[in-house]
Order: structure tokens, then C-alpha cells, then sequence
């Protein structure tokens, strides 16, 4: 008598074989563009065009032409700049942290979602070269040799901080998707019909063979990456806090902005993770490897992170009251019923609210709602940057100095320019790189597909093994 045990959902549903994994993920990339990604691209190129107008009319002319006033020196650049950011943590948590605790679950979104984060590193360091000014003196940012005297950067302040902080983890990032691709390159070098697709393809894959000594080397490198990439996932956006908790502005002078700011970002790059994968399950004929099991545990990690939040707002109002400072309490009250009231609570709702409704099982397990309710999440946690730098700034110790932030067309117009560049980019890397991690995929087939694959378990392709890891065969 055959007996199966149900441990947990497959990853890995369909009954796929080794070669069907090769042919689904390759197919994108060996054939040609499909409509869908045609209309999606053209549209992701004109914003960018229109987007990079703007930016270069910013320049020409000034930062006069944003919205910002001498009380508030900070508003739409560095919001979005933060909020970027944040949504770049989630690929390196996945590759990382994931990788190191064993989640077997990772191998299918882990690769769209390290290239998100390399994409999203990439439109916020655009907001620090728009802020400049005079973006051809960025260098000026690095501790280089000068012919200038004494000329160097503040290294107590927490902005020189986030050069080092971002850098470091664009250039980790970029080692970690890369090397994890070299194996899936080879692939499609292997399968190159034109020269030119395989002298490229080949050149990327640098020279890999497959041979034992070689997959063993790569599994060191990942566990090394994974190692110096799990730190950064904390100190980045810690980093990026103390450009406002090291200020001594009431609303920003606080010490939860830390880890306030880490679960605040996981929880928003797990959401534009979601909102990536999903609509890629659907277009490149995913559903296979993008299961309802993956769109569970990412639902659940939103869940825990988005109540972490909801827990450091209710804990900066009590901060505020217990401290006795008059200013630091009218910070709070004036966010929560000043003029910008509309924001706080759209926070309020987006990042608190919403979340808690992946309390249920249908709607976890729904497509839809969890696409809806990732877009909600990332609309909240911009307006959570938006409160946090302008109703603190709006408002300052001076009645005669309090104004208001408006933003004008060309505030809007850069932060769509970073959308532009940010699909553009994500659309280019869809097409032309494999968008699942075949080998880590064909890695897990056995011990969590819905069926063994016939090469491995030597019985037909057909017949359903819940999971062949705890299958027990009793005569």
C-alpha cells in the first residue's frame, strides 16, 4: 500500500520535469517579445523620456522650480528617495536571510525580486543626484584626494553615511543577482540558435561547465554573499533613519526610527515584490512556480511586518506624551489633526488597517486582493515618508516661520520619472534574463513538487505524491 503524508502545499505544482522547468522560464527570453510586454514597455519608455525632460529642466533651472520653501527645505525629493529605498530591501531579504534559514520557498521569487532591488537602489540615488543640483559634483560626496586643501566630507553626518550605507548595498546586490544568474545563463548559452545570442549569453555565464567542483564553489559564494548581504539589510534603511533621528527636530529626534524604518521597509519591498511576481505569473504563464504557497508566506511577512508599524506609530504617540515635551506633542497632534491630516490617515489606514485583512485565509490566498492590497501597502508607506519629513518641518518652533508644502508639476514629474526608469529597467531584465532561478527550482523539484518528476522517481509522470521527502511505502 502506497501512503503519502501532506506536509505542506507543493512549490512546485504541474507534475514538472527538468526540461519543462528549462522550457518555461526560457521561453521568454529565446522567443519574441509578446504584445503585452511590447504596450508595457513603450509605455515605461515615454514616461521616462517625459520623466527625464523634467529632471534635466530641474537642473537647468534650479530646484527653485520644485515646491520647497525656507521652512521646508525637504519634501517630494527625499520622501521618495526613502521610500525607494525601502522598497530595495525585500530582494536582499529574500536572497539572504531566506537563503540562511533554508526556506525553499525563495527559489522562484528570489531572482525578479534581487533584480527589484537593484532597480529601486538605482531611482533613489537619481532623488540624491536631482537634490544636488549640480549632479556632476557628486564626487564631491567621497573622502578622494583633492587639490582643494583640506577639503573633505563631514564623516559625522549621517547623509556622507548614506553614501557609503547605499553604495555598499548596490554593489553587493548587483554581485548577489549576478552570480546567481551565471548558472541560467550558461543554459540559454547552451540553447543560443545565433551566434550572437551565444557569444553574449556566453560571455555573461563566464565560462561556467557544470562540473561538481564548480556548483561547489558557487554554493560557498552564495553562503558568503549571503552572509555579508544579511547586515546590510538592517544597517541601510538604520542608516537612512539617522538622516532624521539624529536631527533635533521634534517628530524626527527619536530612537525607534531604526527599526521602525527596517520593518517599514520590508514591509513595502515585499509588497512591490508581490505586485511584480503577480503580474509575471500571469503574462509569462507562471502559475506553475509562482504558487498560492509563495503568495502566502510573502502575505505573511507584510502581515507581521505591517503590525510591527502599526505598533511604532502607537509607540512614537506615547513617547511623545511621556517625554512632557509641549513641542514634541504638538508634533504628533498636528500630524494627526493639522493640515495634513489627510495624510496621516491615509497612513493610518493603508499601513494599519489594511494589512490585518491577510488575517484571513481566502483573502492571503487571493490573487486579487493581495495585488489590491500590496498597491494600498505601497501608497501608505509613501504617505508614511511624507508625514514623517513634512509635517515635521511645516510647522517649527516659530509660529511666524509655519508654511505649507505644494508640490508643482515638475515634484511630480521626477517622481515619475522614476517609475519610468524603474519599469524600463525591470522590462529589459524580463526579456532578455531569465526571470526564475532555474537551478534552485530544479533543486527543490524533488522534495517539493506537487509530482516527482519522472527522471527522478522512475514512476509515471502522472502519479501524485503530495511530498516525496515523507513518503513512507508499507507492503
Amino acid at each position: 500500500m502506497h501512503i503519502t503524508s501532506a506536509v505542506r502545499t507543493p512549490l512546485v505544482s504541474g507534475g514538472k520535469t527538468y526540461a519543462d522547468v528549462t522550457e518555461d522560464v526560457c521561453r521568454q527570453v529565446e522567443g519574441k517579445p509578446t504584445r503585452e510586454w511590447t504596450i508595457a514597455f513603450t509605455i515605461s519608455a515615454l514616461v521616462l523620456v517625459y520623466g527625464s525632460a523634467c529632471v534635466f529642466y530641474t537642473w537647468w533651472e534650479g530646484l527653485g522650480v520644485w515646491g520647497l520653501n525656507k521652512t521646508v527645505g525637504w519634501a517630494w525629493d527625499i520622501t521618495n528617495f526613502v521610500w525607494w529605498v525601502g522598497i530595495g530591501h525585500a530582494g536582499t531579504l529574500i536572497s539572504a536571510i531566506l537563503l540562511l534559514f533554508r526556506q525553499k520557498w525563495r527559489t522562484s521569487v528570489n531572482r525578479a525580486a534581487e533584480a527589484m532591488t537593484i532597480f529601486a537602489v538605482v531611482c533613489a540615488a537619481m532623488f540624491i543626484f536631482m537634490h544636488m543640483g549640480r549632479p556632476w559634483m557628486a564626487y564631491w560626496a567621497l573622502p578622494l584626494p583633492n587639490t582643494f586643501g583640506s577639503l573633505w566630507v563631514n564623516f559625522k553626518s549621517p547623509l556622507v553615511w548614506d553614501v557609503f550605507a547605499i553604495s555598499t548595498y548596490f554593489t553587493v546586490s548587483l554581485v548577489f543577482w549576478y552570480m546567481g544568474l551565471v548558472p541560467d545563463l550558461a543554459t540559454i548559452r547552451d540553447r543560443a540558435r545565433s551566434k550572437v545570442s551565444r557569444y553574449i549569453y556566453g560571455a555573461l555565464s563566464l565560462g561556467w561547465n557544470g562540473s561538481a567542483k564548480t556548483w561547489a564553489r558557487y554554493e560557498y559564494m552564495s553562503l558568503i554573499l549571503a552572509g555579508i548581504s544579511t547586515p546590510l539589510v538592517l544597517s541601510v534603511h538604520t542608516i537612512v533613519s539617522m538622516d532624521f533621528a539624529t536631527s533635533v527636530i521634534p517628530g524626527w529626534h527619536t530612537t525607534i526610527f531604526p527599526p521602525y524604518f527596517v520593518a517599514g521597509a520590508i514591509f513595502s519591498g515585499f509588497a512591490m515584490v508581490q505586485n511584480l511576481m503577480l503580474i509575471i505569473r500571469v503574462v509569462f504563464k507562471l502559475e506553475d512556480y509562482i504558487t498560492t504557497e509563495h503568495i502566502e508566506s510573502m502575505n505573511k511577512i507584510i502581515t507581521l511586518t505591517g503590525s510591527i508599524v502599526g505598533v511604532a506609530y502607537i509607540t512614537e504617540f506615547f513617547i511623545a506624551w511621556y517625554s512632557g515635551s509641549e513641542f514634541e506633542s504638538y508634533a504628533f497632534i498636528n500630524r494627526a489633526s493639522g493640515p495634513y491630516w489627510w495624510a496621516y490617515w491615509a497612513m493610518m489606514t493603508c499601513n494599519v488597517i489594511s494589512p490585518q485583512l491577510f488575517w484571513s485565509k481566502t483573502i492571503r490566498t487571493s490573487v486579487v486582493w493581495t495585488f489590491v492590497l500590496s498597491v494600498v501597502v505601497n501608497i501608505g508607506m509613501w504617505f508614511e515618508r511624507f508625514v514623517i519629513i513634512v509635517t515635521s518641518l511645516h510647522r517649527d518652533y516659530l509660529p511666524s516661520s509655519w508654511a505649507m508644502f505644494h508640490p508643482t508639476l515638475f515634484d511630480i514629474s521626477d517622481y515619475i520619472f522614476s517609475f519610468g526608469l524603474f519599469f524600463t529597467l525591470f522590462l529589459l531584465f524580463a526579456k532578455f534574463l531569465p526571470v526564475v532561478n532555474m537551478a534552485e527550482v530544479k533543486a527543490i523539484i524533488k522534495s517539493s513538487s506537487e509530482r516527482l518528476p519522472q527522471s527522478v522517481s522512475g514512476v509515471a509522470k502522472g502519479e501524485r505524491v503530495t511530498n516525496p521527502t515523507f513518503n513512507k511505502n508499507v507492503d
